[in-house]
């Protein structure tokens, strides 16, 4: 359940398994691949709103990281499906947070991420310096749940 001052939001599944590559010479993940898959997962959070990546460059906005966390849990191993389930908890007046979930198909929760994000827009198109902005009351509709 949400806590008062934590915006209720749809949740987004983005599927990932770990692949040898993604192994650390003991045979589990390596922790970076967390970091890889959350950020994934957080455009595939805004793709799914309607706010993917062509309609940021067409709209000359950013979504620039400023701050991630990740609590690891469990370890992962070459093989394992998991998804990343991925959640809005607060929207700032130019910045917002997500949250993650990476969750083992078995059900085992392997680690909890969390990002901080600014919303800024390139005045001069991409490319040019990016200047915050006040987040959208549409936008914030379309990750609210229910």
């Amino acid at each position: 359940m949400a806590q008062p001052d934590e915006f209720a939001s749809i949740t987004s599944v983005f599927p990932c398994q770990v692949q040898w590559g993604d192994c650390d010479p003991a045979g589990i993940i390596f922790y970076p691949t967390y970091f890889r898959w959350i950020d994934a997962a957080s455009w595939a959070l805004f793709d799914a709103a309607g706010y993917g990546p062509k309609w940021m460059k067409q709209h000359h906005t950013a979504m620039p990281l400023v701050s991630a966390e990740c609590q690891f849990l469990f370890p992962a191993e070459h093989g394992d499906r998991c998804e990343v389930r991925s959640r809005i908890v607060r929207f700032g007046g130019k910045s917002f947070v997500v949250e993650h979930d990476i969750v083992r198909s078995d059900g085992t929760v392997l680690a909890k991420a969390k990002e901080t994000r600014v919303w800024g827009r390139h005045a001069g198109g991409p490319g040019t310096p990016l200047k915050g902005e006040p987040i959208p009351e549409t936008l914030k509709a379309r990750f609210r749940a229910g």
